[in-house]
């Protein structure tokens, strides 16, 4: 049977553009509860995004028909121009190849090679925590997450200037994506006023950055086994190794991917956590065991289920990548919904997180649903199918250490009733403050 997919006007999309420019998430709820789990909101002349909240549509497209869909332009073509053609920006054969070749450089054993690395820069950053003190825990693991992407690629290869660098310029690209996003009346504006210029000009000088601590590395005989040594040995299937720009493309786009996901869903488990006091101490217990019965890292934070399930009941909550966008081949149909070829597809996982079709109190913060509920067909914290995030087990493995680590030394001490979010290009965490109290 045929299904009408409902419309959203455009003139009630410029209405609300002011609204959805701050938080567009209250408009797309609104039109989801009005509509049903699929809508299309038209954003201008022959212009339009289907919106959708359906989780085995988003299997469909993600998974089992995965070759008919490709990433839309927003990736492919507005992020490329700031962080280059890597993986996350590719189609086709050249994210194939590029994919294959990476791959290895994230097995595990190579990660808990980089494990030690890891926890040196979180115990680092956790020096800046004053107990008694209330603070904004975001930039904490905002740096946290930052240096651990740094150590992890370049060893010591890169200076604190260059680093906090790297950082102004990846973060101010992203605001700079979002306004032409949320605002496509304005991007002739944003051409001829000089901003966009500006911002293509940051992207210049990290570039920049990046080729030199290359060219350094390329010119040091010592081996530091870090990933940037992985990625200048791995070899194409022709013996080839990687261009240098395409180098600089995958190294940019760590950067961005690297951290984002990791220091937005630390600061929202850490919430979390404040507010649930009894959570602390069951990670605590759990945590304690497995410090004193484990030889390794990599055994460590495999023998911390239940603070691995908090970190994921978190990211059901407020998952970093909170929506993903694809674009069919050719025409298709899907549960009676025809599909024309080139269609835009939004699929919220924000809101097929919080769905009540899918998760038993969908609101509520319960670790213990992924110990008897796991419900992967509507589960998306890493995305899905062949194009699901390569670093889903490094970040993993480097939340629960950051969160082990914190835990171990502090008690969290909620300040706040609510927690507020910011939805950019991912779901940042705004005004997230705690208070932490040191263990006796």
């Amino acid at each position: 049977m045929k299904r009408e997919i409902p419309e959203v006007s455009t003139l009630t999309f410029l209405k609300n553009a002011a609204r959805i420019v701050k938080n567009p998430l209250p408009f797309h709820h609104e039109n989801f509860q009005k509509h049903g789990d699929i809508f299309r909101l038209n954003i201008g002349p022959k212009k339009s995004v289907i919106f959708c909240r359906d989780a085995e549509f988003a299997q469909y497209v993600l998974q089992k028909n995965q070759k008919n869909y490709i990433k839309s332009e927003i990736q492919t073509k507005d992020l490329v121009k700031y962080v280059g053609n890597g993986l996350l920006t590719s189609n086709g054969e050249h994210w194939q190849k590029q994919r294959k070749l990476i791959q290895p450089a994230f097995h595990k054993k190579h990660i808990a090679n980089l494990l030690d690395t890891v926890l040196e820069a979180i115990r680092v950053e956790y020096v800046k925590i004053r107990p008694g003190k209330t603070i904004d825990i975001f930039p904490v693991f905002n740096d946290l997450a930052f240096q651990t992407v740094v150590k992890s690629l370049f060893s010591s290869a890169a200076s604190q200037e260059e680093i906090n660098r790297l950082q102004y310029v990846t973060e101010e690209n992203q605001k700079m994506l979002v306004k032409e996003l949320r605002q496509p009346y304005k991007r002739l504006w944003f051409s001829l006023s000089g901003k966009l210029k500006y911002h293509l000009k940051l992207s210049e000088e990290s570039r920049l950055i990046l080729r030199n601590i290359v060219h350094k590395r390329k010119q040091n005989p010592k081996r530091y086994d870090d990933l940037l040594d992985m990625l200048l040995d791995a070899r194409y299937e022709d013996g080839q190794p990687m261009r240098e720009e395409q180098l600089i493309d995958e190294i940019l786009i760590l950067f961005v991917a690297g951290h984002e996901t990791t220091s937005n869903s630390l600061s929202f488990t850490i919430q979390l956590l404040a507010q649930n006091p009894q959570i602390q101490d069951k990670i605590y217990s759990e945590v304690k065991v497995a410090s004193e019965a484990t030889t390794s890292l990599m055994e460590f934070v495999q023998g911390c289920p239940y603070t691995q399930n908090v970190i994921l009941e978190s990211m059901r909550l407020y998952p970093p990548a909170y929506f993903m966008d694809r674009v069919n081949l050719e025409e298709d149909e899907f549960n009676g919904i025809k599909l024309d070829k080139g269609s835009d597809l939004l699929f919220s996982f924000y809101e097929i997180h919080r769905s009540e079709k899918h998760w038993e109190q969908p609101l509520e913060f319960n670790p213990d649903r992924f110990t008897s509920e796991k419900n992967p067909m509507a589960y998306f914290p890493f995305g899905a199918g062949p194009r699901k995030c390569i670093g889903s087990n490094f970040a993993m493995y480097e939340m629960i250490l950051a969160v082990s680590e914190l835990i171990l030394n502090f008690k969290i001490l909620s300040v706040k009733e609510d927690i507020e979010i910011l939805p950019l290009i991912t779901l940042k965490p705004k005004n997230a403050y705690v208070e932490f109290e040191k263990r006796a």
